[in-house]
């Protein structure tokens, strides 16, 4: 019988990959970079497995796990696979937020609706005439996902919203080198420093929300008679 490896050390390959990855960009290493990087999401889907955490999050993280590996390729149709396989894992996202988040109060989803929808549409606005024409749409199409995604990770909480931030915030500095805008001092680190904090604080957010224990709904009842539904 082959026994599970335990989940802590699981993480910790995770951690030891995800410092190997960001010391390698630091370093100008795309050797290192391209040994590391494909590691992140599989040790963590693997972490979710020992914790028999929900399988679509396991699907979310090799989703990313596509796009990781397809982003490592300099063309833009493995930049549109990588998009594509993103996109996927948000839709698993979405799922999950659905299955298992409780929505905000009124006051509070109407702001960050507003929110996030401002931060869409200006985003989109602001890149729109510098991104190169084929793909204006996909860019648009990913980026209202994204928000989507982003949105949704508020009704798990404050853990899961702060991944769902992340993603968007890391997202959007990649579109702006796609627009061809102004970097960042060492813009891949930036980039994976925030992509890996924001599948952690997500995978984190998703299995809370999925170990802890949901009140059943109370039966109707009238007098001390239930009331069948």
């Amino acid at each position: 019988m082959i026994r599970r490896p335990p989940p802590g050390l699981l993480l910790g390959a995770f951690g030891a990959a995800a410092l190997g990855d960001l010391v390698a960009l630091l370093a100008d290493s795309d050797a290192g970079h391209a040994v590391f990087k494909p590691l992140l999401m599989p040790l963590l889907a693997a972490y979710v497995a020992t914790r028999r955490g929900p399988r679509l999050l396991i699907a979310a993280l090799l989703f990313g796990w596509g796009g990781d590996t397809f982003l490592l390729f300099d063309a833009e149709p493995a930049f549109l696979a990588g998009m594509g396989s993103f996109a996927a894992g948000h839709v698993c996202y979405l799922v999950l937020f659905k299955r298992y988040g409780a929505g905000p109060p009124r006051a509070r989803g109407a702001g960050l609706v507003a929110a996030y929808t401002l931060a869409l549409a200006v985003t989109v606005a602001l890149l729109w005439p510098d991104l190169p024409a084929d793909m204006r749409g996909p860019v648009a199409g990913y980026s209202l996902l994204l928000t989507a995604m982003a949105f949704g990770a508020t009704t798990l909480g404050v853990t899961a919203a702060a991944g769902g931030a992340l993603f968007l915030l890391s997202d959007t500095l990649i579109a702006t080198g796609v627009a061809d805008w102004p970097q960042l001092p060492r813009p891949d680190f930036a980039i994976m420093l925030t992509y890996v904090a924001a599948q952690t604080l997500l995978t984190k957010g998703v299995l809370t929300a999925a170990e802890t224990p949901r009140d059943p709904t109370p039966a109707v009842t009238s007098g001390s008679v239930p009331v069948p539904r």
